[in-house]
């Protein structure tokens, strides 16, 4: 491949909800470039993208894969994203080192949430978008529906560029808005086609729609507003020569009408892009901080590289591989860049242009390219790489939380090395898979952003690590604490012959505020315990609060006062006083009307109307508290405080319930009491499973 300048480039992200077709479409522009001689197939596992053994085994995209060709004289780097919220951080990824967004919708299925999310991405970015209606080959797709859909939800502005004239089985037929022409497709999905003039009523309409077209490119520049308004018409090359600037003020976003599957409309596509598309002179400067920590800019001719890792990945035989895109200057193999984030320098080895699994190898990248490199020491995802007489670091981009978790319970001792090795490795990889050791609950949580993401999280572990795990459900962290006050005056003492042990601790407790923890203080008075003795009492007391009373959850909300006691001159000493504050706690505690916390969770869900009260009902099942309803577009966004307990795999349900339309976010919000039913219920649960580990340990 030759070089590029950022003129010549054209770097975008493909993306949209779950089973659009953008790696179809992907395909499809790789078969029209020459860069493959024929489409594969999903089903097949035999696509450019889609390579990795768990999209061949899942039949869905997993990771972003960075595509390129040459179209008309440029280079298109194609960061084909999945579709499925698992996996969102691969979209983000894409959107933050694209220069604009290619947004493909299905044409029977229609807009869902998933193109709502990085339509705000892409927002939230400053990028322009492309849309493409994909699949109009399928029987009963409606593209007028579609069309006004997408006016309805992104703006009136969404301009049709191509538009179907024989939507469904057998469609070949476009009109084309820009050039007054009929395009006919010939069939065998090469791509091939034939243009006519478009004429009668297909004349009058194309004409009325090419009216609206400048005017819309008037609205972005003022001078052509002037000229349009005095004459009432553009000439066509200030009407091509405006089309790039009215797509990066956003006054018009361009549909297209394709099908992917049978090579029409890519081409037409694939012009506009290479003509009109963004270039990395549209973003010429992004925002940074320097190393004083002050925010600057990093410009587009600058002549230091600056380099921003967007993804990591393994690949089998090759290592750790990481993605990046040059905002300035040349970076080349050899070089040796700066990591501010990690204080290191990094000396870069073979750089290499990606074709889903395919590397060439290139010597340098210019300002604006996209490539990887492997085998970095300290550099992941989110990291920047600079010169070392150019210090700045560009923003990283910001995750969506986890709402899903399990722990993990392997399936073989031995393995915790290799499993610890490999949850840290699939971190780097995914950011938003995330992993802890639980002291409290004694588990290994790992937590991601749905079913399926967990599930590919477990198959990479036996596969590239050897460890075959479990996953089951968490524990939930309940608490325990009082509604009322408890007194004790508790005596220790042990004589076995020799030194004893004596100590006497008076203990009061009461309730405290919500979330204060445990609070203990002493309010002793004349000389009955030495105040050596008081922290002794205090480690017996947080001892307790840790282990837990009624039913082993750790103790909170309470105010331990010991404000009197005895000792003794020989015997009393730190382990006697230790014990006693322990049982004393536990006196006063238990008469204290002890109860149960449960955590609660506020819990977001955004869903098209149309399923509101289902989700509604849902949530109302799970002993949810509705806090209210907003709207958002088309979309209904409900939210709730949810008990832990009842929302375990909730992101599967709101799927389920949802056809695939909905999302949800969860986060910690307080600790509230639980229904005494189900206090009863976990007290028991706790006892039998205390009588039983007795009796074992007995039965040894």
């Amino acid at each position: 491949m030759k070089d590029y300048a950022s003129p010549d480039l054209r770097s975008f992200a493909v993306v949209g909800h779950a089973s659009s077709g953008k790696t179809m479409l992907c395909e499809a522009m790789e078969v029209a470039a020459g860069r493959i001689g024929r489409m594969g197939s999903i089903a097949a596992g035999t696509t450019v993208s889609d390579y990795h053994a768990s999209e061949k085994q899942h039949q869905i995209s997993v990771h972003a894969s960075l595509l390129n060709l040459e179209w008309q004289g440029k280079k298109f780097n194609l960061v084909d994203s999945p579709g499925y919220a698992d996996f969102i951080s691969e979209g983000l990824g894409a959107l933050r080192v694209g220069d604009f967004a290619l947004v493909v919708i299905h044409a029977i299925h229609g807009l869902g949430v998933g193109t709502d999310a990085v339509w705000e991405q892409a927002t939230h970015h400053g990028l322009p978008k492309m849309i493409v209606v994909n699949a109009l080959d399928k029987p009963n797709c409606n593209f007028d529906e579609i069309l006004a859909d997408a006016r309805a939800h992104f703006g009136k502005n969404v301009f049709p560029m191509t538009i179907p004239l024989d939507a469904g089985p057998g469609f070949s037929r476009l009109l084309d808005v820009l050039r007054d022409e009929v395009i006919t497709y010939r069939p065998g999905g090469n791509g091939s086609y034939t243009e006519s003039t478009a004429e009668g009523p297909l004349a009058d309409r194309v004409h009325e729609l090419h009216k609206q077209l400048i005017e819309y490119v008037a609205e972005s520049d003022d001078a052509l507003m002037e000229k349009f308004f005095a004459e009432g018409v553009l000439a066509e090359e200030e009407l091509r020569a405006g089309l790039h600037k009215a797509i990066q003020n956003q006054v018009f976003i361009p549909l297209f009408a394709a099908s992917a599957e049978t090579d029409v409309g890519v081409a037409r596509l694939m012009d506009f892009i290479a003509k009109y598309g963004s270039s990395p002179l549209d973003r010429a400067e992004v925002p940074a901080i320097d190393a004083s920590g002050a925010a600057t800019t990093v410009p587009l001719a600058h002549a230091e590289p600056v380099a921003y890792v967007f993804k990591t990945m393994n690949e089998p035989g090759v290592g750790e591989l990481s993605l990046f895109r040059v905002y300035s200057g040349t970076v080349t193999s050899g070089a040796e860049l700066f990591n501010p984030a990690r204080n290191v320098a990094e000396r870069l080895g073979q750089i290499y242009v990606l074709n889903g699994h395919d590397r060439t190898p290139v010597p340098a990248l210019h300002a604006g390219d996209i490539g990887a490199v492997v085998k970095l020491r300290s550099t992941h995802t989110g990291d920047t790489l600079c010169s070392a007489k150019f210090v700045v670091t560009l923003p990283k981009e910001e995750f969506p939380r986890p709402n899903i978790h399990a722990a993990l319970k392997p399936r073989a001792k031995g393995d915790e090395d290799k499993l610890a090795v490999g949850l840290q490795t699939m971190h780097v990889e995914d950011p938003t898979f995330i992993y802890r050791v639980d002291d409290e609950l004694h588990q290994t949580i790992i937590s991601g952003q749905g079913e399926i993401h967990l599930q590919v999280i477990i198959e990479r572990l036996a596969r590239r690590y050897g460890v075959q795990v479990d996953l089951e459900d968490p524990k939930v962290p309940y608490r325990e604490t009082i509604r009322g006050r408890g007194e004790s005056r508790y005596r220790h003492k042990k004589q076995t012959g020799g030194a004893g042990q004596f100590a006497e601790v008076w203990l009061r407790v009461e309730a405290g505020a919500r979330d204060s923890g445990v609070v203990f203080k002493q309010s002793l008075v004349g000389n009955n315990v030495d105040r050596v003795f008081v922290p002794s009492v205090e480690k017996g007391v947080r001892t307790v609060c840790t282990e837990g009373i009624i039913a082993g959850c750790r103790v909170t909300d309470v105010k331990a006062e010991f404000y009197d006691g005895k000792m003794h001159p020989v015997d009393s000493k730190d382990i006697a006083f230790q014990v006693a504050g322990y049982f004393a706690f536990r006196e006063a505690f238990s008469a204290a009307q002890p109860c149960m916390l449960e955590p609660i969770y506020t819990v977001t869900v955004t869903v098209p109307e149309d399923y509101l009260g289902a989700i509604m009902g849902d949530l109302s099942s799970r002993r949810g508290q509705i806090l209210g309803i907003d709207n958002d577009g088309h979309f209904q966004v409900v939210k709730a405080n949810v008990p832990q307990k009842e929302i375990n795999r909730y992101s599967s349900t709101v799927r389920a319930l949802t056809s695939g339309k909905g999302r949800h976010a969860e986060q910690f919000s307080h600790y509230a009491e639980m229904p005494r039913e189900l206090e009863a219920k976990i007290i028991a649960e706790a006892k039998a499973k205390r009588e039983a580990e007795h009796n074992g340990k007995a039965s040894h």
